[in-house]
Parts: structure tokens; sequence; C-alpha cells
């Protein structure tokens, strides 16, 4: 591929970026077809009780623990492939994309082993029962054995989205969830001549189709069939200390934010598991699979935001990147808030759905209702923490999720367990996390410091 040509300046490039809505529909069907995979997840694994539910949950956020350091990465691509294809440098987005792809990799490889033989300790810290904590632990073991598949779908799929192309991810991830739903019918009852393997099918299931995700992005990908092409004679660039670095700056603290988002999510997992007990924990579960629609609708316009204000930034329109930034945010708030009232609508429904437990059905409403309350705050934390890790000011959205979470959400959870409060007490201490960081991101995305930290100069790039 070599540089495209046309029309010189920001209103040219502008007219070549694609729209929010054709950047953001493929994205959230994508996460909402990942969502309804959860919700069969756990739907499935609570047929077998609380205590699969459980474990269940507790298995998956040890999973995306594992992937907050990924984000170092996949942040850094989305942010610097962006960049590039902005300023029609597509040589760079390759190198880029190969350096990623390539980190990524390694950082996979180091994560499992470690995991691998600490499944069940990493399992206890949950403080759920016996029964409960082996079977997590088992969860934990076999989806971590899928953990460089995840890197290789995790990554290519951040950059095609930062170069305007978000259809092939989502082709792939509707190939990966129809896998999903269909290995978990087979391999957690028992199909088909399978043996029935309860949770760990699950994990199975869930880690094959990762699997055939990443091997299906990589034969498109050596084979010519993606925006951006593949180039052998490009792969002495990847280990490129320059550009390595570049990844790492920008994505260093989307990485520490993520740690620091699993961190204040286990502590709050444990204070609901310790005072408050499986049926809770189960409840907190099953609560946050089903607003799972609320959240994946934001995160496909933060996805939007995030590249077109790269994009913006790199062909030198830094008006239109803040323009992208504003509209990300309209759409973002309109569709939460419809999605979160149709949830929150038929939240009873769907906890009667989801399991047959009364005590678990209660508590799940209870935080349906609650969360439903903050998803106008969380619109704003999507669209403005998007736009401005894709104009690599990955810094001040950690601030933000460390002020919130660790500052208000866990300090407000240990304070209500103490005083001996009922849990929908903790539940609604969620209102003040995303309330502080709503705050902060508003404050920050409106200031436009966020235009001037990095150059296309400082980035290297062609222009």
């Amino acid at each position: 591929m070599t540089e495209k040509t046309g029309p010189a300046g920001p209103a040219a490039d502008a007219s070549l970026r694609p729209g929010i809505w054709e950047l953001a529909w493929p994205s959230i069907l994508t996460n909402l077809l990942f969502a309804m995979v959860g919700i069969v997840s756990i739907k499935v694994v609570a047929t077998l009780g609380p205590a699969a539910a459980a474990a269940v949950t507790v298995g998956n956020q040890v999973f995306f623990t594992l992937q907050a350091i990924m984000m170092a990465v996949s942040v850094g691509t989305t942010a610097l492939v962006a960049r590039a294809w902005g300023a029609r440098d597509f040589d760079e987005a390759i190198r880029t994309t190969l350096s990623s792809l390539l980190l990524g990799v390694l950082v996979a490889v180091v994560l499992t082993l470690p995991v691998l033989v600490y499944a069940h300790e990493l399992a206890a810290l949950f403080g759920l029962g016996p029964d409960a904590t082996a079977l997590a632990g088992e969860f934990i073991f076999w989806l971590s054995l899928f953990n460089v598949a995840f890197a290789v779908n995790f990554i290519m799929s951040a950059a095609l989205r930062a170069a305007g192309d978000a259809r092939t991810p989502m082709w792939i991830g509707v190939a990966t969830n129809l896998i999903s739903m269909l290995g978990l019918y087979v391999l957690v009852f028992g199909h088909f001549g399978f043996p029935a393997l309860g949770v760990k099918g699950a994990a199975i299931a869930n880690g094959f189709a990762f699997g055939v995700a990443g091997l299906a992005f990589l034969v498109l990908w050596l084979n010519g069939r993606l925006v951006i092409e593949f180039r052998a004679r490009e792969l002495r660039e990847a280990f490129d200390r320059a550009r390595v670095r570049r990844l790492l700056a920008i994505g260093y603290p989307a990485a520490l934010e993520q740690g620091v988002f699993r961190i204040g999510f286990f502590v709050f997992l444990s204070v609901i598991g310790h005072f408050y007990g499986t049926a809770a924990f189960a409840a907190y579960g099953i609560g946050v699979n089903i607003l799972s629609v609320c959240f994946v609708v934001g995160f496909g316009f933060s996805i939007a935001g995030s590249t077109l204000v790269g994009q913006a930034l790199g062909a030198n329109d830094p008006e239109g990147a803040t323009a992208d930034g504003w509209r990300s945010l309209r759409y973002a708030m309109v569709s939460m808030i419809a999605i979160g009232i149709a949830v929150i609508a038929f939240a009873e429904p769907m906890a009667r759905f989801m399991i047959d437990d009364p005590e678990v059905i209660g508590y799940t409403v209870a935080f349906i209702y609650i969360l439903g309350v903050v998803q106008p705050l969380m619109a704003v934390e999507f669209a403005f923490g998007g736009a401005l890790r894709g104009a690599g000011d990955t810094r001040y959205p950690l601030k933000a999720t460390m002020a919130g979470l660790l500052g208000m959400r866990c300090v407000l959870a240990v304070l209500f367990a103490w005083l001996g409060l009922p849990v929908e007490w903790v539940f609604a201490a969620l209102i003040g996390d995303y309330a502080l960081k709503a705050l902060m991101l508003t404050q920050r995305f409106r200031s436009g410091r966020w235009r001037s930290l990095y150059s296309n100069e400082q980035l290297a790039l062609a222009r």
C-alpha cells in the first residue's frame, strides 16, 4: 500500500474519515453479541447452582485482570495507528500493527504462566465458599490457556478499527460468539458425545472461540485481505525501540488504569463476598452481565471517538477532533439512557430468567435499578475517556479512575459494610464513583490540553 494522494488540509482529510455511527455500530453489535454470550454463560452455569454462577463471575474477573496490561499495547495501538492513518502514513500504520502484535503476544505469554500455577490461590482471594472457590480455580486455569489467542484478537481488532475498518472485527466477532454459544451447549451439559464438563466446559468453549478468532485474523492478514497490509520486510521494524517506547508511553497509563480498575473491582467484590455472602455475590455477577448491554453501547462510541480524534489530530485538524469528541458524547448519552430505561423496566423478568433462587433475584433487581441510574454518567466516561485516549492523553483517565473507583466507590463500600447497612447501599456506591469520573473527564476535555500533548513530528509521522 502506498501513501494516498489527494487534496491537502484538514477539510480534505475530514471527508476521508469515517463517521461516528459507521465506526460505532459494528463495535456495538460485536460487543452486544459478546454480552449475550456472557449472559448465556451465566444462565447456563447458574442451572448448576449459585456456587457455579459465582465461580464464573470470579473467573471472568481474573481473566480480564490478566488483560489489564494488554491495554498498554491496545490503547497505544489505537492512538498511533489512528494518527498514522489520519496523516496518510500507511507504512507507519503497518509497522505499528506489527510491533503491537508481537508485544501483545509476549505480554500474554508472560502473564499466562504464573496464573496457570496459582489459579486456585487467585480464586481463594475472593472469599467464597470452598465449592465456589474450587470451581473458580478450574475456570481460571482453562480459560487462561487461551490468553495468546485473546491477545491476537484484541490487538488486530484495535488496529483495524483505528484504521476505520470496524466491520472485519465485527464479522469475526459474530463467528466467535456463535462458536462460544455452541461450545457452551456441547461442553457444559455434554452433547454430541462430549462429556459434561460443567464450569470447566464453559471456560474451554469461550477460550476455543478466541482461538478460532485469532487464527482468522492471522489468515486474513497474511493473505492480504485486511485494510492494513502484512509485509514480511517490515518485520525488522517491529522491534524498533523508538516505536515500542511510543506504544508504551501512551499505553502504560491505560494499563495502570485497568490495573486500578481490577484492584478496585476486587476490593468491591471482596466486600460483597465477605460481608454479604454468595447470593449477593452471584447477583452482582448476573446484574453486570444484564447491564452489559448498556456498557457495550457506550464502548462502541468510545471506540469511534478514539479513532476519529486520533485520525483528526493526525490530519492536523484539532477543531475537528474536538467536534468528534462532543458528537461521540451525544450519541452515547442518548443511546445509553434509552437502553438503560428499557433494561430497568424489565429488570425483574430478566433476573428471574437468569436464576431461580429468590434471594439472588431480589439482589439482582436492586443492583440493576442502581446501575441504571448511572447510565448518563457512564456515557460521559465512555465518550470523553475514549476521545482523550485517542489523543494519547491516557494519564488523565487513569487519575479519574483512581479518584472515582478507589477514592469513592471502594471507600463507601467498606464504610457501608462496616456500618452493617444492607448490600443495596454497597451497590449504590457506584453512583458516587461514576459522578466523580464524569466531572473530571468533562473538565479535562473542555480544557483542550489534550490536543497538543503529542505532535505528528513527535510520533515520527510523514505528513
